[in-house]
């Protein structure tokens, strides 16, 4: 009888509720016997992987929503539009989660709301707090056209219309003070990361890296749609955005080499230490190797070289922050750290959690422009990797 019931079900399906099972027990562990008991953190390293992907990785991965907003409405690029409402949704489902994220990591979640009344303009945590809260609210009005589209409500879609060029641009000021604000908040302990990954510069790194990872973001989004949706990708449109993750790379790479160069790195660079190898590991695998496939005009008019490459940028920018909020920190701490199970499980739940919300709001709400839809054959051996729930 178990097994005809599980035979029916879809593989992806029983994975992710194996997810949700693992993620609400360890839920249950953090909320019922505090930090100590649930994770592998102390007084001598108290952050994680819920900071170093939670938050510091999740802001950055929602960075596509303000880069193909402000192509849309500011720099007035039309032909991104058709990409504009799922990115929109992909940032404003990064943001939620990483408030999710932050609730997990915070000692005391029940006084997260202390930041709006408790001020401290001197703290770098607290404008990056006021900038999550609100470019979240302006994340929620971008995204609210779709919702009152769904409900047929004429009246607040003309209202935010009129003020939908001014709410852009505060979002993409919101963007650029949290983004690199991130990065200020490792420039007050210089003699705790190593000196790979200290310096002046982190502010402006932390918001390239965000500009270039955010497009990457929309493309694996659109590629696996696609999929998942049985829907044309837009690989002119794809194209041309990847195109702004190539110059952002190289920017980024600029600034890593004056700081090799200027803060004079080059014997910790070439010491093929962890640090050393976790370094080009970073650079090599996420910044080099993708500009060198994305500057090919055969790979970037390739759904699965777009994709691959977008990985590949996706992998670098996750291995760079992990790098620094964790690995350049071990060696002054003297722990050698590593995420306990519940860390683990409570982490890929919120990112399932991501994924099963994007489904619903495509099957639901009116997010992919109707020609897009048309139905594209897909291998029948070809692994979809969305939570499978059928498409109306």
């Amino acid at each position: 009888m178990i097994s005809t019931i599980f035979s029916k079900l879809k593989f992806w399906t029983v994975v992710f509720w194996l997810i949700m099972a693992a993620g609400a027990v360890s839920a249950v562990i953090r909320f019922g016997w505090g930090l100590g008991a649930s994770t592998h953190l102390s007084d001598q390293f108290p952050w994680g992987l819920w900071v170093g992907f939670d938050v510091v990785c999740g802001v950055g991965l929602a960075a596509g929503g303000f880069v193909v907003a402000a192509s849309v409405y500011i720099f007035n690029l039309e032909h991104y539009r058709p990409i504009l409402r799922p990115a929109v949704l992909t940032a404003f489902l990064g943001y939620i989660l990483v408030v999710v994220g932050l609730m997990f990591d915070l000692g005391k979640p029940w006084n997260v709301w202390h930041p709006i009344i408790m001020w401290n303009p001197h703290s770098v945590m607290f404008e990056v707090g006021w900038c999550v809260m609100l470019y979240s609210t302006v994340l929620a009005l971008e995204f609210s056209p779709v919702i009152f589209e769904k409900l047929k409500l004429e009246r607040p879609q003309k209202i935010l219309h009129t003020i939908t060029i001014p709410m852009v641009i505060l979002g993409v000021v919101l963007s650029t003070l949290h983004q690199s604000s991130l990065g200020s908040l490792f420039l007050i302990i210089p003699e705790k990361v190593y000196p790979l990954w200290y310096s002046s510069s982190l502010p402006y790194l932390f918001f390239t890296s965000a500009v270039a990872v955010g497009p990457a973001m929309v493309i694996i989004e659109s590629f696996l749609s696609s999929r998942a949706f049985h829907r044309e990708i837009e690989i002119d449109i794809l194209s041309q955005i990847a195109k702004v993750t190539v110059v952002a790379l190289a920017v980024y790479l600029v600034l890593k080499i004056e700081d090799i160069n200027g803060m004079k790195l080059w014997p910790y660079l070439f010491n093929f230490n962890f640090e050393g190898m976790m370094y080009w590991a970073e650079l090599g695998f996420g910044v080099i190797l993708p500009m060198g496939l994305l500057v090919n005009r055969r790979v970037r008019t390739s759904a699965k070289g777009l994709f691959v490459s977008a990985l590949l940028v996706v992998m670098g920018f996750v291995f760079n922050r992990l790098n620094i909020a964790i690995t350049s920190i071990e060696r002054s701490a003297g722990i050698a750290y590593f995420p306990s199970w519940t860390e683990i499980s409570i982490t890929v739940m919120i990112v399932a959690l991501g994924f099963a919300v994007f489904r619903m709001a495509v099957q639901y709400l009116p997010i992919f422009p109707e020609h897009s839809t048309e139905e594209v054959k897909t291998p029948a051996n070809e692994v979809v990797t969305f939570i499978d729930v059928p498409v109306r």
